[in-house]
């Protein structure tokens, strides 16, 4: 399991993973070292069947992550910014492409990449500090971690183009109240946490698919969204998992799931 100096893995009971953005001093910010690291946890992570859930935190008490890290671009040339690039589209898909449910703690600035950070995650839970941007524009840029695609996915198109356009700041209850955040409370890590643990008490081959259906939906037409649950619903019913979970349903038990071996 990769573990840096930048991004550190935590692992709780069940199969819950902590992913820890771990560069305090910065506020997170993230830089081309950072990129590569958050890409080398998202792959080994894909990789670890025993993964059945992630929650993506910070150890920064007033920040998830600040974004992008300009200090660092200030001193690049056009060809640096320019290879620089492929890799961190990488890093910003690291938790976008893991198979199993993602929550995001936010409690802290969110912006720009922070911000797309949290919007790669299947689920936001913010808490009273959280303060959401996509402010690239003010600077210079557009969104280039999936903020324009995945924030309009999420909230719709007129209210992501307000965000992004105005590159204004919402605090939680705004987020909450746009769809952005998913649960507003008082500890985001303590409920994104507890949350990760419910989830992990489910088939992880069910949660796996029911998430790959989702995702592999999203984007087309009903019909083509059927088949690929169809073929899904296959996947799990003939599963080790499948024949468990009946089998513990009728012995008035807790499943004790075989999984993905």
């Amino acid at each position: 399991m990769i573990d840096t100096p930048l991004i550190r893995i935590d692992r709780h009971e069940s199969g819950v993973v902590e992913v820890v953005l771990d560069r305090p001093e910065a506020m997170n910010a993230v830089s081309t070292q950072m990129a590569t690291a958050l890409t080398a946890a998202g792959a080994s992570l894909s990789e670890d069947t025993s993964v059945r859930a992630v929650v993506l935190t910070s150890s920064h008490d007033k920040a998830f992550c600040v974004g992008a890290d300009l200090k660092e671009r200030n001193g690049f040339t056009d060809e640096q910014l320019r290879a620089q690039r492929p890799g961190n589209r990488l890093a910003y898909r690291a938790m976008l492409d893991l198979p199993v449910p993602t929550i995001a703690a936010v409690d802290g600035y969110a912006m720009g990449g922070g911000c797309e950070l949290a919007l790669a995650c299947d689920l936001i839970v913010a808490g009273p500090r959280a303060l959401f941007a996509l402010p690239e524009v003010s600077v210079g840029v557009i969104p280039g971690g999936g903020g324009t695609q995945l924030m309009t996915r999420r909230i719709g198109w007129s209210r992501a183009a307000d965000l992004i356009f105005t590159a204004r700041r919402i605090d939680a209850e705004e987020a909450l109240r746009l769809g952005l955040a998913d649960r507003f409370v008082d500890d985001a890590k303590g409920e994104a946490l507890a949350l990760a643990s419910t989830i992990a008490k489910h088939s992880p081959v069910g949660v796996r698919n029911a998430k790959a259906a989702m995702r592999g939906g999203l984007d087309v037409g009903l019909d083509e969204g059927l088949d690929l649950e169809d073929a899904r619903w296959h996947d799990t019913a003939f599963s080790a998992d499948r024949a468990e979970g009946v089998r513990a349903f009728a012995e008035k038990r807790t499943p004790e799931w075989p999984g993905l071996g």
